[in-house]
């Protein structure tokens, strides 16, 4: 029972204090294997302190004691700067214990003067903390890791203890980032007696060398994501990504990380932030209303052939310049005459742009209209039409009048001065209306006319003859300004 309470409290010492650790990504390091103890060191002896300590230290079948089992128990973490601090509980079983009588003749003594006696198979127990200090950086190596250590720990060996210090050096072959096979000596000095007094067999407190060998797994680096990429130097630890990213995903390959990439599902380009450009118009396909044909920013990549501003899609005319009011294609001028139809008041009868598009009423048409309506007589007194011709010449105003539908006409009635002024004025305006109203009834716009009396007020001769009078009863046609 005494020995397994010192092995339970050397377990709980090696699964309670902090551990060596090989770097920073994995802090922890659990390592177990087969542990060596060799009493030879501290035998004395030999022509001087360095011949007795190192002297047949490699004798393994004479003075090595080796459970053949898993027999040594270590863990370790990493403190920075490439130190690592631990602690280790072994087991061992004392079968050869090494003295020095200094007489060959001695019966098991060799010719040194050594002899290796089984003291009672004296259970073996240590409990041991270091500080190492690993050399892999120092030597640029992924695989081969030297090191020095240097700690201190307590033996139990049969019913004694005793402590010791433990300078010590150890080599580790990584077979990965995370399994390695490692190797260590430590120099275990004591502080108490070697032998009892009176028999250099019987082992009190020796000083010794403890070699081990076994496996070392590191762990306790986190990748959450499981991309091979510690969370410390992952930019992206929740998402699987690539190590060239910091661990952060590029979906569509583009070589734009997804959380920069503004198409992250579909390859593209650098300057586009990741977004596919179909037809090279330096338009990202999302943001392009035509992505399948190159265009203009200012059209959202659309065309625009004739440049116009109106898209070739919506554009009605697209290899001829047009307005967008009239879908991209150039307003008509039916007639020709610089007018544009959608400003041509006439836009099938050429006109002049000062009169929007109509044509301007001419002297000779004018004069025309004037002899026309001088010759529409009057019965006396009345605003009935007195000769047969008379519709003809209405027809013939009427015609002139139509060439001209942009432009307005004044008919004025006019009397001589026989019989009252207000009986004249009424007549006059009477005279006119039956003029335009005739001239409506051959197809005038109605709007286009205006019909004024003037009565006696405008004679173009003397009222006191009767030629004079014939002329001044008259009905006129003018241009309405």
């Amino acid at each position: 029972m005494k020995h397994l309470n010192k092995i339970l409290f050397a377990i709980i010492m090696v699964l309670s204090i902090s551990s060596f650790a090989q770097d920073g990504n994995n802090p922890w390091a659990l390592s177990f294997g087969v542990n060596a103890v060799d009493t030879k060191t501290g035998a004395g002896g030999g022509k001087n302190d360095l011949d007795a300590t190192f002297s047949q230290v490699f004798s393994v079948s004479d003075n090595w004691n080796i459970l053949p089992s898993v027999s040594y128990l270590s863990l370790s973490k990493y403190i920075g700067d490439n130190f690592s601090f631990g602690v280790q509980g072994s087991i061992n079983k004392i079968s050869k214990f090494v003295s020095f009588t200094g007489n060959a003749n001695i019966a098991g003594t060799d010719t040194r003067g050594y002899r290796v006696t089984n003291p009672r198979d004296l259970m073996y127990y240590g409990v041991d903390a270091s500080v190492k200090y690993s050399l892999m950086s120092a030597i640029k190596s992924k695989v081969i890791d030297p090191s020095l250590h240097l700690g201190g720990g307590y033996t139990f060996l049969g019913d004694n203890s005793f402590g010791t210090i433990n300078p010590g050096l150890g080599l580790t072959f990584w077979f990965s980032e995370n399994v390695g096979f490692s190797l260590e000596s430590s120099y275990k000095h004591s502080f108490g007696d070697r032998n009892v007094s009176g028999s250099i067999d019987t082992p009190i407190a020796p000083t010794h060398f403890q070699h081990t060998a076994g496996l070392t797994f590191k762990f306790g680096g986190k990748d959450t994501d499981g991309d091979g990429i510690y969370d410390k130097y992952d930019a992206c630890p929740e998402v699987a990504g690539l190590k060239q990213f910091n661990g952060c995903p590029d979906t569509d390959g583009d070589g734009i990380i997804d959380g920069s990439d503004d198409c992250p599902d579909v390859f593209g380009l650098a300057s586009l932030n990741g977004c596919p450009d179909t037809d090279g118009d330096g338009i990202a396909d999302k943001d392009d209303a035509c992505p399948e044909v190159a265009g203009l920013a200012a059209l959202k990549g659309c065309p625009d052939t004739d440049g116009d501003g109106v898209t070739d899609a919506s554009d009605k005319c697209p290899k001829v310049k047009g307005p967008k009011d009239n879908a991209g294609c150039p307003w008509p001028d039916t007639d020709g005459d610089s007018v544009l139809d959608k400003d041509d008041k006439c836009p099938n009868e050429k006109g002049t742009v000062a009169n929007n598009g109509c044509p301007e009423v001419t002297i000779e048409a004018m004069n025309t209209i004037k002899l026309e309506a001088r010759s529409i007589y009057f019965n006396s007194g009345k605003s009935t039409f007195k000769t047969a011709d008379v519709p003809v010449r209405l027809e013939s105003i009427a015609q002139i009048l139509k060439q001209y539908p942009d432009s307005k006409f004044s008919i004025e009635g006019h009397t001589d001065s026989d019989g009252s002024e207000k009986s004249n004025q009424k007549l006059s305006e009477d005279r006119a209306n039956a003029v335009k109203n005739a001239i409506i009834a051959n197809g005038v716009d109605a709007s286009k006319l205006t019909a004024i009396g003037y009565g006696e007020s405008n004679p173009i001769d003397t009222n006191t003859t009767k030629a004079g009078k014939a002329l001044n009863r008259r009905t006129e046609v003018k241009l309405a300004e």
